[in-house]
């Protein structure tokens, strides 16, 4: 059996990745500020990622309850946020640093509470983080987002230097159909001026599902090769 923390697991890909992964068997533990009833996961953690002096106590009520046999112990951090859309001037100084905390500062916390509370299990440890092409390229309007995952994958480089035995990777999902997407198409041009881009990705069905999504991630964690794969990736390089 292995067991899985996702963090964003209520909504989207965190969703698609927790009902699949527990359909295979596995212990999935889900953090997100709210759950549905029908949330498909072992046990559900309703939590603010914004309060991030709390996340190490959070992890620790997490690993108290996975049992010390499994063969592996993977970490996903999903959870982020698009918001502020707009030049930088504009951006409020809240929501810049909101973006910052729960794109960046969350997910180092986070994994590094996974990997001092992994240490004493003989499982494979897994850090995936989920990323996105903002981080490697520049976007007029999401320079929040951007600088946000762009740190967010040196951070899983730096992991990938610290911890020889926890495999790290940084995977950026592709354009996926989530309430993510449908923030962009609610922005204005003068916020964001790719727009009309992205209401093109919906209008011709360009947009990958939460549920293909997932599946390609699982996919990929199960390669035979999962472990000398680039810590820097793009999902749709190996669809």
């Amino acid at each position: 059996m292995e067991a899985y923390i996702i963090t964003g697991a209520s909504k989207g890909i965190g969703n698609a990745l927790s009902r699949q992964l527990t359909d295979k068997g596995h212990q999935v533990y889900g953090i997100a500020r709210s759950f549905s009833e029908d949330w498909p996961g072992t046990k559900p953690f309703e939590f603010d990622l914004l309060n991030t002096s709390d996340i190490p106590e959070l992890m620790g009520r997490i690993f108290d309850l996975i049992s010390e046999d499994v063969t592996s112990l993977t970490l996903i951090n999903n959870a982020g946020t698009i918001s502020p859309i707009g030049f930088a001037e504009n951006n409020q100084a809240a929501e810049v640093s909101n973006s910052v905390t729960l794109n960046l500062t969350a997910p180092m916390i986070t994994s590094g509470a996974f990997i001092s509370l992994a240490a004493d299990f003989a499982a494979q440890k897994r850090i995936i983080n989920i990323s996105s092409g903002a981080g490697r390229k520049a976007y007029e309007g999401w320079s929040s987002y951007c600088a946000g995952k762009a740190g967010l994958d040196h951070f899983s480089l730096c992991l990938a230097k610290e911890y020889k035995d926890i495999k790290t990777m940084s995977i950026a999902p592709g354009i996926i159909d989530t309430g993510m997407q449908e923030k962009i198409r609610e922005s204005s041009e003068t916020d964001f001026p790719m727009i009309e881009n992205f209401k093109m990705y919906k209008n011709q069905g360009m947009l990958s599902t939460p549920d293909q999504t997932a599946e390609q991630l699982i996919r990929l964690l199960e390669r035979e090769d999962f472990k000398v794969l680039e810590t820097i990736t793009d999902i749709r390089d190996y669809v």
